[in-house]
């Protein structure tokens, strides 16, 4: 991991932001997503308020786990050392995820016709190779999306400045987090073909850019906390006023109270140091900790993958148990499936690897 913990020049813990974004990413899968009228948040009794406003911080949480990972591919990709032709970089984007998207593509088509007893159609077959076979499938949709920008965007990163690179990422956050702001707060509306810069491509460049950024780690804590406690209290007040699926706007991956939190989190992990380039003498408890953090990171692709078979199954009681709000209280069923889910998914994943020729079907 030497060449992927220096980015320009800056050590980075790259294992550790990849193991806290797959824990966020499962969080957030495990507490899950169920909208309510004003009505129905209103008539809660105070308990059932504060488990909801608990699983309302778990939710938040757990929404910047993908933007850790497109910040980390940003900041990867962008490493002045790749100088490789486009048949190249292809080639090696087509063998780390082309085989092991399909793969388990067809392993979630199996499940929706014969586990979820889904009606089997051409229609179905087909949109589920346009848009996912299954829910944690359009990452991969944005991760393709990114990949076949890479090139170009390597080459204008590296000839611009600090100040282009500070414009791209403010001219982004203002098309994708502040004008859908100000329409949701007022009556009117802007042609949103203003801004061309949108989606996951601002999140993209933001990484390659924040690994160059120096603050005080008081000031990361403090801007972190802020937007995490504004996007739980904006989702709360917003299911108590207006219900329905409009709640979770703050929740949103490009909400600007989730993209301050997500930038916030991305550089305090920066600011740890890998312990490849700590002192030799480190404690062994720390060692076992950082391996088991690389044994993580070198699998979150297939774990990404294969979660939802697991949550489903423990959620839906297909195991023979049942882990889910109407068998424990939803403070404690979400960590505890996320763990649960977590260390089963290694689990599986390292057994299948040591299958001949599973390890690259995969991931």
């Amino acid at each position: 991991m030497a060449k992927l913990n220096q980015l320009r020049g800056r050590p980075v813990y790259v294992d550790l932001i990849r193991t806290i974004a797959m824990v966020g990413v499962l969080l957030l899968h495990a507490s899950g997503r169920f909208t309510i009228t004003s009505q129905e948040m209103n008539q809660m009794n105070p308990l059932q308020l504060t488990r909801w406003a608990v699983v309302d911080v778990y939710q938040t949480l757990g929404v910047i786990g993908v933007p850790l990972f497109v910040m980390l591919t940003g900041a990867l990709l962008r490493r002045p050392e790749k100088n490789e032709s486009l048949s190249v970089f292809f080639k090696k984007r087509l063998a780390r995820i082309g085989i092991p998207t399909l793969f388990w593509g067809v392993a979630y088509f199996a499940w929706d016709f014969l586990v979820q007893h889904i009606e089997f159609s051409s229609r179905t077959f087909v949109q589920g190779i346009l848009n996912g076979p299954y829910t944690q499938f359009w990452y991969l949709y944005v991760l393709v999306g990114l990949y076949l920008l890479t090139p170009i965007l390597r080459t204008l990163i590296a000839h611009v400045d600090e100040t282009i690179m500070k414009y791209f990422v403010a001219l982004w956050f203002l098309g994708v987090a502040i004008i859908p702001f100000f329409e949701w707060l007022t009556t009117y509306t802007m042609n949103t073909n203003v801004f061309m810069i949108t989606g996951f491509i601002g999140y993209f460049v933001l990484g390659t850019y924040l690994v160059t950024v120096r603050m005080r780690r008081s000031t990361l804590w403090i801007l972190m906390i802020l937007g995490i406690a504004l996007s739980a209290f904006g989702t709360y007040v917003l299911a108590a006023t207006v219900g329905g699926t409009e709640m979770y706007f703050f929740q949103q991956y490009l909400s600007p109270t989730i993209i301050l939190a997500s930038a916030m989190v991305f550089m305090l992990i920066l600011t740890i140091k890998p312990p490849s380039i700590q002192k030799e003498n480190s404690p062994s408890k720390v060692n076992k900790a950082n391996n088991l953090i690389k044994v993580i990171s070198a699998n979150t692709f297939p774990i990404f993958l294969l979660h939802v078979m697991i949550i489903e199954s423990i959620q839906k009681g297909y195991l023979g148990f049942a882990i889910n709000r109407d068998t424990l209280n939803p403070i404690i069923e979400a960590p505890l499936l996320t763990a649960i889910v977590f260390f089963a998914c290694l689990a599986i994943i390292l057994l299948l690897k040591k299958v001949p020729y599973v390890s690259k079907l995969i991931g």
